[in-house]
């Protein structure tokens, strides 16, 4: 069944804090307590496939998906990267780009997977303060985006 742009989550509000913002997209940082520098690249228009848009729209989307990747591994530097597109809750364009570390509760499994391990207090302080960073960073590397 198709959604109607004002019944989606995210035509509706940003859908997390806003790190850096384009004309056609936004980076948001996700509220996930055990991932600091996970972040999230909307598309602004109520689309659903990553096909509804046209080439040039392709590489500004993409362009913004590789630049909070490369941000995330400056600011955090992680053990990996995880990128993915999936929309089967929110069938609206976005990427979800996720810093990942070996002592995360899920390593080696996907953050929506089984939970491995409890996270360590102390290292995830360390990284929710590394995260300030992305901020200036996502927005010099995408300047003119």
């Amino acid at each position: 069944m198709p959604m109607t742009p004002g019944a989606c989550d995210l035509c509706r509000d940003d859908g997390g804090r806003v790190v850096a913002r384009g004309a056609d997209w936004r980076v948001v940082l996700v509220d996930e307590a055990d991932y600091p520098g996970y972040v999230r690249v909307i598309w602004n228009a109520h689309v659903r496939e990553m096909g509804d848009l046209d080439p040039a729209q392709h590489e500004k989307l993409l362009a913004a998906v590789f630049a909070a990747e490369a941000t995330l591994r400056d600011a955090l530097s992680p053990d990996k990267i995880n990128l993915a597109s999936l929309g089967n809750v929110v069938p609206h364009l976005h990427w979800h780009v996720i810093a990942r570390f070996a002592d995360d509760p899920h390593f080696p499994n996907a953050v929506w997977g089984a939970r491995l391990r409890e996270p360590d207090p102390a290292r995830t302080r360390e990284r929710r303060e590394q995260v300030k960073a992305i901020a200036p960073l996502l927005a010099r590397r995408l300047a003119g985006n």
